[in-house]
């Protein structure tokens, strides 16, 4: 496994990925509302990443057809834009979005909810994104990757929710999957040393039941397989000589 180790430049360069696309999730997150379409979102944000002087990393991507993953309720990650898919009070929606920019990748997702959502699914939010803090927490250099793994998955275990183990978080630079592979689920060996350097996205990805999920006929729509809502929380971070650095969230 080669996992790359990045430059002084290459690290500045990464931060001005990430911060670019912080503001698309900032200006997404304001815009996201019952009545609008999935493939308004997918419009809009195709925009403000190409107004930042960015290119939608996930258009295209193995055939993706869309600039943002726009999945909603049950649909785990990838779900495809769609002029009729339209927001509903009562409705969760998480926004995955990725951009490249001057070669360099960013990579973020944010799940909200729309109107009034049940207190047990707000839970489940909350729960996702701050599994992501606990996982963090192990993130510096000389502890190994399946630490994060690990604080993880005991952070969201006592809540008995799923864990998907079928999709992960990975390394990133200047292609948008690089190694390794970051479960966020426990593992019984060590995972490689963290060093600084290293650039990952980190993305829990957390079912109200069952942990397991399926394909729809699209090849891309992940749903969980008893159609209970699911949440996804991703950030891009730098490993480095003290606190990892949250390239995509600096407020």
């Amino acid at each position: 496994m080669a996992v790359s180790i990045k430059s002084e430049r290459e690290i500045e360069l990464m931060r001005q990925s990430c911060r670019l696309l912080e503001e698309v999730h900032d200006e997404l997150g304001r815009f996201v509302k019952s009545g609008i379409s999935t493939l308004d979102i997918d419009r809009y944000g195709e925009q403000l990443i190409r107004e930042r002087g960015g290119i939608p990393n996930f258009l295209n991507y193995n055939g993706y057809p869309a600039s943002i993953c726009v999945s909603v309720n049950e649909e785990v990650v990838h779900g495809i834009p769609r002029k009729d898919r339209i927001l509903q009070d009562g409705d969760i929606v998480s926004l995955d979005a990725g951009m490249i920019y001057k070669g360099y990748h960013s990579d973020a997702a944010r799940t909200y909810p729309i109107g009034n959502v049940s207190p047990e699914v707000l839970q489940l939010i909350e729960v996702t994104k701050q599994s992501f803090f606990e996982g963090i927490k192990m993130a510096k250099a000389g502890n190994h990757l399946h630490d994060i793994s690990n604080a993880i998955d005991d952070y969201i275990k006592p809540y008995g929710y799923g864990i998907v183990h079928d999709l992960v978080g990975h390394g990133i630079g200047t292609s948008l999957h690089e190694d390794p592979q970051i479960p966020n689920f426990r593992q019984h060996r060590r995972g490689i040393r963290l060093e600084p350097g290293m650039t990952l996205a980190i993305e829990p990805m957390v079912n109200l039941g069952r942990w397991e999920v399926e394909w729809l006929d699209d090849d891309w729509t992940v749903v969980a397989i008893d159609g209970l809502p699911s949440a996804h929380y991703e950030n891009t971070i730098l490993i480095t000589d003290g606190e990892p650095e949250i390239l995509t969230l600096s407020h």
